[in-house]
């Protein structure tokens, strides 16, 4: 019975296809450069058609990643004409995203008209945020008006790499964890017993952590002095496309977002490449610093994602100077575990640190597995 996993992004289309008598992927796939949806859609099917013994129509279910649920969707959906309709409705508050995940949705029921399909959402995992938490300190008044709160992103993979964690670490209701999601896009969670009490991402993916392009965290005031016609008279498109394109690891060093060539531009004595990273892991220090404060504790800390997984140097300087906190690694275990799971502490540390390779896709299906079976 197999069930298909879909990301469907600007210019590209992910896909997973699972055998769930199996319980294993039996074929993975990107459709990249994509211009023209429906065409790349009838090129997916066609090739799902012809692998499938019995057709598209032995697809048991179709599973979603959707970035943005607002306040409505805290949980994964089947979806049907109502719930499509309130993800349009809130499609603004994820305008790069969003539009693109509806168009798989409608692209999917136009060629497979009778499967179910699942929307799994990234805000989801946030949704058990405190008030605390989620709340930006303006008016109540233009925050629920706006729908301006905390909403925190790449719940998806949070969510599987504290599973997961869970099961590595053991502990139950009051295990204390940090999870680090450090890829192009870069968030940091507090989790307590798999339930997300904090994340750095707030009402955009823009917040937080310094990232491959994003700004993270910053004055609001910065923002208008640069739509200032005084100061640098910039256009809202300018400064958007500044803060989230032009910025981060890219602008500070002048030429390059990738971790990878920011390293060995380090190594030759690049100076901007220098900074660019330290600023980098010191911003991703003072958030593991603030959430081992928020939890009272770390019993376990997580690094996932492409950086995260693949850079010991950016684990080790994040680190560094946290030892009597109980963040102690294993210099040698670090070096040796590169993109592959791991326990990277040193024996002697009072918080596990790990390496987790994530796996959004096996969520996805996983959650999809589950609303369905809860729905038929």
């Amino acid at each position: 019975m197999p069930v298909l996993v879909l990301n469907c992004g600007s210019s590209s289309i992910k896909y997973t296809l699972f055998d769930s008598e199996r319980d294993e992927v039996v074929r993975h796939g990107l459709l990249d450069r994509v211009t023209q949806y429906f065409a790349a859609f009838e090129e997916l099917f066609n090739t799902l058609e012809s692998f499938l013994p019995e057709g598209l129509g032995s697809i048991r279910a179709v599973g979603h990643r959707v970035v943005h649920g607002g306040d409505r969707f805290v949980a994964s959906r089947v979806v049907d004409d109502d719930v499509l309709s309130a993800l349009k409705e809130i499609s603004p508050l994820a305008p790069l995203h969003n539009p693109h995940n509806i168009r798989g949705i409608e692209c999917t029921a136009d060629h497979i008209p009778d499967v179910l399909q699942v929307a799994v959402f990234d805000t989801a995992f946030h949704a058990t945020l405190p008030e605390r938490a989620r709340h930006y300190a303006i008016p109540l008044q233009i925050s629920e008006l706006l729908g301006i709160r905390r909403y925190g992103f790449h719940g998806i993979s949070h969510q599987y790499v504290s599973r997961r964690a869970l099961s590595l670490a053991g502990g139950g209701e009051d295990l204390r964890m940090i999870t680090c999601h450090l890829g192009n896009g870069c968030s940091v969670s507090a989790v307590r017993g798999g339930r997300c009490v904090e994340t750095s991402m707030g009402f955009t993916p823009l917040e937080g952590l310094v990232m491959g392009t994003r700004c993270g965290d910053l004055d609001p005031a910065v923002v208008l002095q640069l739509l200032d016609p005084k100061g640098a008279d910039l256009s809202w498109d300018e400064v958007y496309g500044l803060l989230n394109h032009q910025s981060g690891l890219l602008g500070l060093s002048g030429y390059s977002s990738d971790v990878r060539d920011l390293l060995s531009a380090r190594e030759e004595g690049d100076a901007n490449a220098s900074l660019a990273l330290e600023i980098f892991t010191y911003r991703l220090k003072k958030y593991i610093g603030s959430y081992h404060a928020v939890l009272g504790g770390t019993d376990a800390l997580v690094f996932t994602a492409g950086i995260g997984e693949n850079a010991p140097a950016i684990r080790m300087e994040a680190l560094a100077g946290m030892e009597e906190m109980g963040f102690v690694l294993d210099p040698k275990a670090n070096e040796a575990t590169v993109g592959t799971e791991g326990e990277i502490s040193d024996p002697v540390s009072p918080v596990r640190i790990l390496v987790i390779p994530t796996d959004e896709d096996r969520l996805i299906y996983e959650e999809t597995l589950r609303v369905i079976g809860q729905n038929s």
